[in-house]
């Protein structure tokens, strides 16, 4: 049977986990309106402003994020952890080829982003230092596993090289930005279904 004292320290520790499941969620919130701010005003907007779309306080900003680098950091870092976080949950949902095609409109996604954040993460902010680093260990291993599930399924060729591809798509993103909606989707989807070429020779190739 559990004794009053457990049953008090439960009691004061539920209280706590809540309070650390909301700072999580504001500062999802924050780091989420934070983007969309430098987005479309720069990463030079007012803290004030991603602080009241936020619905947060400046002091709550500048308590977690004393300088402006180390919140454009902490979105950055943000967006490749959920790049990285959606390719389980695609795999769960799609087939090998649907998954990886799907990731990869995913990373797309996070290029348009970075490209808001290039002023800033280009200007040699020491703050920005661990994000290369941080990137590598993140969504090259991702993007990995999902090449490797496609060729194995024999949906995709098997000689493809994962630094390639992440290099194909962020140069495809980049040359189709201002081109018009969709222009970029549309050259990724075009990219990987490419890779459905020789997909079975390679597939049944000899190691």
């Amino acid at each position: 049977m559990r004794d009053k004292a457990e049953d008090d320290r439960e009691g004061r520790e539920r209280p706590d986990r809540r309070v650390r499941a909301d700072a999580r969620r504001n500062i999802d919130t924050l780091l989420q309106t934070a983007l969309a701010v430098f987005a479309t005003s720069g990463v030079d907007a007012p803290i004030r402003e991603i602080a009241e779309k936020a619905g947060v306080g400046v002091g709550t900003v500048y308590r977690h994020f004393p300088q402006r680098a180390d919140l454009i950091a902490a979105v950055f870092r943000r967006e490749i952890d959920a790049c990285a976080d959606a390719a389980p949950i695609l795999s769960a949902e799609r087939g090998p080829f649907g998954a990886l095609a799907g990731w990869m409109q995913r990373y797309a996604a996070f290029i348009a982003a970075k490209r808001g954040l290039a002023k800033a993460l280009h200007s040699g902010d020491p703050a920005f230092d661990t994000l290369p680093g941080y990137f590598d260990q993140r969504l090259r291993p991702v993007l990995r596993t999902l090449l490797e599930a496609a060729a194995t399924a024999g949906e995709v060729r098997a000689d493809v090289d994962a630094d390639d591809l992440l290099g194909a798509v962020a140069s495809l993103c980049m040359s189709a930005h201002n081109a018009g909606p969709g222009r970029a989707e549309r050259m990724v989807a075009l990219l990987v279904d490419g890779l459905r070429h020789g997909a079975s020779r390679s597939a049944n190739m000899p190691a």
